[in-house]
C-alpha cells in the first residue's frame, strides 16, 4: 500500500498547501482590514485556512497519528463545506461577504467541495491493514 505522500498523495498535499497559503492570505488581510463588514465570513474563512494547514500538514507526515488527524480534518473539511455552503444559499444575509466554503466553494471551482472527499478517499486507500 502507497503511503500519503506518494503518487496522487503528493498532488492532494500540494493543492491542500496552495489553499492553506491561499485562505491563510485571504482571511488575514480580511480580518485585518475589513474585520466590521463581515466578521463570520472573515473568521469562517480563517477557520478554513487553520483545517486546510492541520490537513495539509498531517497528510505529509503520514505517521499513524497523524493520518488520525487528517482523517478529522478532512471530515470536519467536509462537514463545514456542506454547512457553510446550504447556509449560504438559504440565508445569504448571514454571509454578507462570501467565505472559502460559501456557495460550496463555487468561488474556487468548487475545490474546496470535492478536495475533502478526495483526501478521505485517499486516506481509505492508503490505510494500513488491521493485523
Amino acid at each position: 500500500m502507497p503511503d500519503t505522500r506518494s503518487g496522487p498523495g503528493r498532488l492532494l498535499i500540494a493543492v491542500y498547501g496552495l489553499f492553506a497559503v491561499a485562505a491563510s492570505a485571504r482571511s488575514g488581510v480580511q480580518i485585518a482590514t475589513r474585520f466590521a463588514e463581515a466578521p463570520v465570513a472573515y473568521l469562517l474563512s480563517a477557520f478554513a485556512a487553520v483545517v486546510y494547514v492541520v490537513a495539509t500538514v498531517t497528510l505529509a507526515v503520514g505517521s499513524r497519528a497523524s493520518r488520525r488527524v487528517a482523517w478529522v480534518s478532512c471530515a470536519v473539511e467536509l462537514v463545514g463545506v456542506v454547512v457553510v455552503g446550504a447556509v449560504s444559499y438559504l440565508a445569504p444575509a448571514w454571509f454578507p461577504q462570501a467565505t472559502v466554503w460559501s456557495h460550496f466553494g463555487s468561488g474556487y471551482l468548487f475545490i474546496p467541495l470535492v478536495l475533502p472527499v478526495l483526501g478521505l478517499l485517499w486516506l481509505r486507500r492508503t490505510a494500513v491493514p488491521a493485523a
